[in-house]
């Protein structure tokens, strides 16, 4: 039986419906230029005819930016981050939310209150700089995986998810025998594949898109990463240099605008692609470790 609404909640819905249209406009736009202009002939982005919508699509842009070496060594530096980095915050976020998930932990409380701590007032930019120095790991792989080791927030919603888990399931392996080591990889981790993806897609798209970290401990160019390779790009000057080298290799056909758009597509795409294929269980994750019964 459909239920009849009054005025105000049909008012309240189409507000709502405006404006959720109105702020996807605002995030997708942006990027539909920018993809736009990537697959765009030069004469287009030079007179402007560049909108939503690619014009005289050409991919000189892409095969220009696939030959170049700095690119795919900067792709080949956040893969390796994203990879170790991802592992490292997998195993600490699951080996230390399972114990905290047990009620009859001692010292749970106190222990949660310093997670909680660090989640609203994180350390002070100065001094982790000077740990991560005093640590040797400047200019290192280590300075992009370390200081970021472990989420609070995501520590939360593992732990929130793990207490939904029914305790006699535990009581019935230890029974049988299964130390607590056995009893996360083979019992909580396989029943937690909701949580598992969506921790493992928060963790790995920031790495992914991480510029800040590189931009601070990176100084070597040749450990740059593919975020910080599109800021030198854009915002370092760089751009003047590969305008020099496109002039030289394609006769100056090329713009340092249209290469940029074209790093950032080739930059992004594989996070694009990925999401669909984890997006069902990135939701139900979400949801199911967001609240308690």
């Amino acid at each position: 039986m459909k239920i009849k609404q009054s005025l105000g909640e049909k008012s309240f819905d189409v507000f709502n419906i405006l404006l959720l249209v109105v702020m996807s406009l605002v995030a997708v736009l942006p990027l539909l230029h920018v993809v736009a202009g990537a697959f765009s002939s030069n004469n287009a982005i030079i007179q402007s005819r560049v909108s939503f919508w690619p014009v005289e699509p050409t991919l000189q842009q892409f095969k220009f930016v696939a030959a170049n070496d700095a690119f795919w060594k900067a792709g080949w530096m956040t893969v390796k981050v994203v990879v170790i980095a991802t592992a490292l915050n997998m195993l600490l976020t699951v080996v230390g939310s399972y114990p905290l998930s047990k009620l009859y932990l001692r010292g749970r409380r106190a222990i949660m209150l310093f997670i909680i701590f660090t989640l609203v007032f994180q350390a002070p930019l100065i001094p982790t700089y000077l740990v991560v120095k005093e640590l040797h790991m400047i200019n290192t792989i280590w300075a992009l995986i370390v200081p970021g080791a472990i989420s609070a927030f995501n520590m939360i919603l593992c732990i929130t998810f793990f207490r939904s888990l029914p305790e006699e399931l535990f009581d019935a392996a230890k029974v049988d025998g299964m130390s607590d080591y056995r009893i996360v990889w083979q019992i909580v981790v396989p029943l937690s594949k909701p949580i598992m993806v969506t921790l493992l897609l928060f963790y790995a798209v920031g790495h992914w898109n991480s510029y800040f970290a590189p931009l601070l401990y990176i100084n070597d160019r040749h450990l740059q990463t593919l975020q910080m390779y599109i800021y030198f790009l854009i915002a370092a000057g760089s751009s003047n240099d590969i305008a020099a080298a496109v002039a030289g290799d394609t006769g100056g056909k090329l713009l340092p605008k249209a290469l940029e758009m074209a790093t950032i597509v080739l930059a992004t795409a594989p996070i694009v692609v990925i999401y669909p294929f984890l997006q069902k269980h990135f939701v139900k994750g979400a949801t199911l470790g967001s609240v308690k019964e």
